[in-house]
């Protein structure tokens, strides 16, 4: 045995999504997998803040076995899955799911399966790109501007300009106008 972790460590990893669910079940399944450690959260898939995912994923040294239930405790969609499980195999851990039996990466099954995952995820990544992409064209067409809206209406982005051409100073004039002074500079620089 190396390092500060025994070897082969069962870890368990449970999640509810919904408010009122319970993890008993969850963690009746995974004791009975014999899980000797069991990361807990009752937060939504997408959710980004799953701290106790991320102190799992932290933890992991060589020959680990972090299992769940099913898939969709682990991850919200394929390509996150998948980034999921990299990490995990990057450890040289290994990753099951008690429901799904080809999601196992110590077979040679579930290995291949993780390989048609990254695929997938390589595809759902180029969807939603495409999908942004051609959103954010449309929305051009129709004439929509992207992004924040201007802090300032046009009346008052003439009247700043014109105010700062008299002389008004930025300071000034980010008071009147209830903004910062980078948002008037921004406004006066495009007259240059």
């Amino acid at each position: 045995m190396t390092g500060t972790h025994p070897q082969n460590r069962r870890l368990g990893y449970a999640r509810v999504s919904t408010y009122g669910q319970t993890l008993d079940a969850q963690l009746e399944q995974l004791r009975g997998a014999a899980c000797a450690k069991i990361y807990r959260e009752n937060v939504t898939g997408a959710h980004n803040d799953r701290r106790e995912l991320l102190k799992m994923l932290k933890g992991l040294a060589a020959g680990d076995v972090v299992t769940v239930t099913r898939i969709d405790r682990l991850a919200r969609s394929t390509f996150d899955l998948f980034a999921i499980v990299k990490q995990i195999v990057d450890a040289k851990a290994q990753f099951r799911s008690l429901a799904v039996p080809w999601a196992d990466t110590g077979t040679s099954t579930g290995r291949l399966m993780i390989a048609v995952l990254r695929g997938l995820a390589d595809v759902e990544r180029d969807l939603i790109r495409t999908l942004t992409a051609e959103g954010r064209s449309r929305a051009h067409e129709r004439g929509q501007r992207m992004g924040r809206p201007p802090k300032l209406t046009a009346a008052q982005q003439v009247e700043a300009r014109r105010r700062r051409a008299q002389g008004a100073t930025l300071a000034e004039l980010a008071r009147s106008y209830h903004v910062g002074k980078s948002t008037i500079s921004r406004l006066t620089k495009c007259d240059h």
